[in-house]
């Protein structure tokens, strides 16, 4: 038995207040029909610490080493050995009493004392009490653990799982900032009348990839607005070899989608697509209705290179947010058609996230 957990332990004035207290039931019990204060006191007495050590013996040892360990037959074993040498001492001291404190003269004896069951149900049921308390409240801890537990496993997951939302979300292709930089440049240079205008538009740009980006959830119309001022700053760049048409129905201002979520399938049609005929074509769609989102975009290519299309880093991480934020809740599909690159997304339930 670990005694230091009894001595350690911080409760000791409340077990000793309890002891005294399982002392005057003692007392109580034992004078019932009996005038004999001094039999019962010290009858009382001598039972008292056997009830104290076959109790602490079964909450500090035998439960802990062999029933919280589902060593069942090891606990039964030494809870009949347990049994078998309180009884012993139980008998004892009733014999004790017997001689010393009744002059071995069985009428002297209080009526309670005299039933030698009564007074083993009386000491097991104090020590049955205190091993269910004992149970009890190891089983509230360990519900409390494992919660603190899980909660900390949440935790966790969550912060990985934001960690890993906000690398990817992070991810974009420098080559649309150095591309549009050397396409200020160029303006600059001839002193053109659309470079304070091209600088505005990245600036937007910019701002919504850097610091909207954190945030959890952005208005879809402002996605949209985004994705509008991309194709604005591609079509100066690229000028007369682009043709690009983007059709969206009316979007409740209300409607939240997670922050750079499409821009990648445009900036990936633009960095892969191919000119067709001296044009780079692209069309996009954006349709909600309800809760439910459709997002269409194709583009030109040509045969030798779509393995970069599909497997371009954005498409890669998009689709990686997409099964962290939608996961049950998406539709994603690739495919390519008679030199057309097509992706076409459902987002179910979107508020819903």
């Amino acid at each position: 038995m670990n005694l230091s957990q009894i001595h350690k332990t911080k409760f000791i004035p409340l077990h000793l207040v309890f002891w005294v207290a399982v002392w005057f039931f003692f007392v109580y019990f034992f004078s019932y029909n009996s005038n004999n204060a001094n039999y019962v006191t010290w009858f009382s007495s001598f039972l008292l610490p056997i009830t104290m050590i076959t109790t602490y013996f079964v909450v500090y040892f035998l439960i802990p080493k062999y029933l919280l360990t589902k060593k069942y037959k090891n606990f039964i074993l030494y809870s009949i050995y347990t049994l078998v040498f309180s009884a012993y001492f139980i008998i004892m001291a009733t014999f004790v009493s017997f001689v010393f404190l009744s002059d071995m003269e069985f009428k002297k004896m209080p009526p309670m004392s005299r039933n030698y069951i009564f007074i083993l149900i009386l000491v097991y049921l104090v020590v049955f009490i205190v091993s269910f308390i004992s149970l009890l409240s190891h089983n509230f801890k360990t519900i409390a653990e494992n919660k603190e537990l899980q909660n900390k496993i949440l935790e966790t997951q969550l912060e990985i799982k934001s960690q890993e939302l906000n690398y990817l979300k992070k991810q974009i292709h420098p080559h649309f900032l150095f591309n549009t930089l050397n396409t200020i440049y160029g303006f600059a240079i001839k002193q053109s009348k659309n470079t304070p205008d091209i600088i505005l538009k990245l600036s937007n740009l910019l701002d919504y990839i850097l610091y909207q980006v954190d945030k959890p959830k952005v208005n879809l119309k402002e996605e949209v607005l985004h994705i509008k001022e991309y194709i604005d700053l591609e079509k100066i760049r690229f000028q007369d070899t682009l043709k690009v048409t983007f059709t969206t129905n009316d979007i409740d201002p209300n409607k939240q989608i997670a922050p750079m979520l499409l821009i990648p399938f445009v900036e990936n049609a633009f960095k892969h697509g191919s000119l067709t005929d001296g044009f780079l074509k692209i069309d996009m769609k954006v349709y909600l209705d309800g809760d439910k989102l459709q997002f269409q975009i194709k583009n030109t290519f040509l045969n030798d290179d779509i393995q970069s299309n599909k497997e371009g880093i954005g498409l890669v991480n998009i689709k990686k947010r997409l099964n962290l934020l939608y996961k049950n809740n998406h539709q994603l599909q690739i495919d390519n058609d008679d030199n057309w690159f097509k992706v076409n997304l459902i987002i179910t339930n979107l508020n819903n996230h």
